[in-house]
């Protein structure tokens, strides 16, 4: 939260004059104000104390030897990329242009010399008073930002289990296909399903059935070990996997590893014909992406995969370019 500036509180002011007695008179001034001065007698060391200080306000000498205030005045907000520290010119002269090349510079506001104690007090004020307008705007963006990024979040989450939504599986999608295309390196997608989910929920109830799916989804998110890999909720009891930069034998290795993860955390199915536990259905399709792939492709491809799989009898993957499930792949290995 941004800390709230009172009208009432003191400011810490820098007074930048080359003349001792300004910069004496305008101490006492401010001091007499209640406010803390620092100060400065040359442009240079005026710039580089603002930024070792980040005074609240400044008190500037138009008239200096070597750069003059305007050029102070543009190195300071030059030098606060974003920031804004009110600056109060002063100046024997006041006319219009010097007015002008004032505000140009990155002004606020010209105290005519000398400074008088009364007109002093009311220009801090009306300064005061825009700090604190500032510093609410601030929090007000403050709080528009997280309001935004919570939005954001809900957005692209799933409420349930936390993981990425459908829309947000789909946007990733697409933004991999491109990645991948670009780097020339496989990408493999997965659809995946509890198997008999509704038996559960009619043995055990939703109450239940939510537990289950938390602990699936965090379970496939623990498998997600590099940063590009990707669990998502797609819908029900369906979830996605997009696995950047693996090939299709590897995408076959880690569904193995998935199932094998799952069989060891033996969550209860009160009602699988297939087993005592939870298990998983899943499609899996890979390629190198080109200029015809495409998400809906793809989604197509893991979607027929997934078919296979719970049509030879659910509790495996099967790939759609191998044409083999991870049953049959690993009795294929144990012959070699």
């Amino acid at each position: 939260m941004i800390a709230m500036l009172s009208i009432q509180e003191s400011l810490t002011v820098l007074v930048v004059d080359d003349q001792a007695v300004p910069r004496l008179l305008a101490r006492a001034a401010l001091e007499s104000l209640g406010h803390r001065v620092l100060e400065s007698a040359d442009p240079e060391g005026a710039v580089r104390l603002f930024m070792q200080s980040r005074p609240d306000l400044i008190l500037l000498d138009v008239e200096m030897p070597g750069h003059d205030g305007y050029w102070v005045a543009r190195q300071i907000r030059a030098a606060e990329q974003g920031g804004w520290t009110p600056i109060l010119f002063l100046s024997g002269r006041n006319g219009d242009e010097e007015v002008w090349r004032g505000i140009e510079a990155g002004g606020d506001d010209f105290l005519s010399k000398p400074i008088t104690t009364t007109l002093l007090s009311a220009k801090l004020r009306a300064m005061q008073r825009l700090l604190v307008m500032r510093a609410k705007l601030l929090e007000r963006s403050e709080e528009l930002r997280a309001a935004n990024a919570q939005l954001r979040e809900l957005s692209t989450h799933d409420a349930l289990t936390g993981l990425c939504n459908r829309r947000a599986i789909d946007e990733r999608l697409h933004q991999e296909i491109a990645a991948c295309r670009r780097e020339g390196q496989p990408l493999s997608l997965a659809l995946l399903d509890i198997d008999h989910f509704k038996r559960f929920n009619d043995s055990a109830g939703h109450v239940a059935g939510d537990a289950c799916l938390k602990q699936v989804s965090q379970l496939l998110t623990d498998a997600c070990l590099r940063p590009r890999d990707l669990a998502g909720r797609y819908g029900g009891e369906e979830f996605a996997l997009i696995l950047p930069l693996t090939p299709r034998s590897g995408a076959m290795t880690y569904a193995r590893a998935l199932l094998r993860t799952l069989a060891r955390a033996a969550i209860p199915h009160p009602d699988s014909p297939v087993a005592p536990n939870v298990t998983l259905s899943g499609g899996l399709t890979t390629c190198v992406p080109d200029e015809a792939t495409t998400a809906e492709g793809l989604l197509l491809r893991a979607d027929d995969a997934l078919y296979q799989a719970k049509a030879k009898g659910r509790n495996r993957f099967f790939s759609y370019e191998m044409q083999l499930d991870t049953e049959e792949q690993l009795h294929q290995n144990s012959r070699l």
